[in-house]
């Protein structure tokens, strides 16, 4: 009867029990993410970690190339497909082909001009050997991500929130054993280990989601799903493409700038590394429950969209908002509060403290931004999101290209204030739009 019963709320409370559950296993996630950040910065030091998080913008890019706009629209589509078994999955078959092909097509790119891409366009070779290994995690990341774009469709949430919790679990195992077998024989202690320990986490997120799912047999014609999924993924695809691509051009310009305004090499990647690999990790650890919030929005908006659930898609849009705001006000005030413990005694360095008080400002405009582009994705909006999240790329770009050799760091800090402060803004003012519209259709 327990069981039952849960199933029964399951079926009608699908987003608030999805977010629950995702939120509890990536809290979980968060956590052991935590202590293993603290565990980098110990061993690899902030100078490692600044080179370590160099080739992040080219994983990023890779996975939005192979997989981010594969996944929802697989998630789209399934959620709308939802109550005919036989039609769900071919839409997850067509995403992974897709998915895979790519994935493997930028696993050799990547490993093949590694040196070239650290030499010319990360500005640090040392990121070479860092490239050729990250280039094993990209098909395994491809598959993972396209079986937890189908449960997300289907507002399962246990296998994604497993496997995401699997995956973190063995990263920092694998990596810990390998720093364990370094330490003992004498071998170097580098940013690789950290590598290593992605393309592990990868590997076992994937074997997990693909023992665990339910193969059914295909019914429908492959083609048309196919063409569905290459068409609705294209605009997404590129919309996280060039963000990743403005991302990546932060990432890249930041040491560089931190050059002009006097700091040496070894000093702009520490800085570097304190900002990404400290403050920035503790800023976005609130957000594993807007992240929850988001990815299940889009299917439940999708549904709803198509059921035509007018009032059901208004409703869950004010009381998002309304929980992304409670939520970011509150971390902003325990960040005030809190940076001087978080940085001399979580991290041992006072400045990623400084950054956290500064940063901590973000939070609300930061967590709206997330679970407002997830509504207009399932709006059927995706150009309107694009042409946001390259506007605030653009005023962070400007702010570091500009306004870091003259002011330093706290520049780039002040830029990410005000280009989650605007985006947010122009994203409520999409949706007010938008719901007004639709109403007066309607009358």
């Amino acid at each position: 009867m327990p069981h039952t019963a849960f199933l029964q709320k399951q079926k009608k409370h699908p987003l608030l029990l999805g977010t629950a559950l995702l939120t509890a296993t990536g809290l979980a996630s968060r956590v052991i993410g935590f202590f293993y950040r603290i565990f980098l910065s110990h061993t690899i030091g902030a100078e490692g970690l600044g080179i370590y998080h160099l080739i992040f913008p080219v994983f990023a890019l890779s996975s939005a190339f192979c997989c981010a706009g594969i996944q929802t629209a697989i998630s789209k589509f399934t959620a709308e497909a939802s109550k005919q078994i036989e039609k769900r999955q071919i839409y997850l078959y067509a995403g992974l082909a897709l998915s895979t092909f790519c994935s493997l097509a930028c696993a050799a790119c990547i490993y093949c001009f590694s040196e070239p891409i650290s030499t010319w366009l990360l500005n640090e070779p040392r990121c070479t050997e860092l490239l050729r290994i990250l280039a094993f995690s990209l098909p395994a990341a491809a598959i993972h991500s396209c079986i937890n774009g189908y449960y997300y469709g289907l507002q399962k949430t246990a296998v994604p929130s497993m496997s995401q919790l699997l995956e973190q679990v063995a990263r920092c195992a694998c990596v810990y054993m390998f720093y364990q077998i370094c330490s003992r024989n004498g071998y170097p202690i580098t940013p690789a280990l950290a590598v290593y320990g992605i393309v592990c986490g990868e590997l076992a997120g994937a074997l997990f989601s693909l023992t665990v799912l339910k193969f059914e047999k295909r019914q429908m014609p492959f083609s048309p799903a196919f063409i569905q999924i290459a068409k609705f993924s294209v605009p997404l695809t590129a919309n996280r493409v060039l963000i990743n691509l403005a991302n990546s051009s932060e990432a890249v310009l930041i040491p560089i700038c931190l050059k002009n305004y006097g700091y040496t090499n070894t000093d702009a990647l520490r800085l570097f590394g304190i900002l990404t690999g400290m403050a920035m990790p503790m800023i976005l650890f609130p957000s594993v429950l807007t992240n929850s919030v988001s990815v299940m929005l889009l299917p439940s908006i999708s549904q709803a969209k198509a059921e035509k659930k007018q009032a059901l898609i208004y409703r869950t849009i004010r009381r998002t908002v309304e929980s992304c705001l409670i939520l970011g006000l509150s971390s902003t005030l325990f960040f005030l509060l809190a940076y001087q413990y978080i940085g001399t005694y979580l991290f041992a360095n006072a400045l990623a403290g400084q950054y956290v008080r500064t940063l901590g400002f973000i939070c609300p405009f930061l967590f709206l931004t997330t679970t407002l582009s997830s509504i207009i994705h399932g709006l059927d909006h995706p150009t309107t999101t694009l042409t946001l999240n390259l506007f605030g790329c653009l005023v962070r770009i400007c702010s570091i290209w500009f306004f870091i050799p003259i002011y330093g760091i706290r520049a780039y800090l002040w830029g990410i204030l005000a280009s989650h402060v605007l985006v947010s803004a122009l994203a409520l003012l999409f949706i007010s739009r938008y719901a007004r519209i639709r109403h007066e259709t309607n009358d």
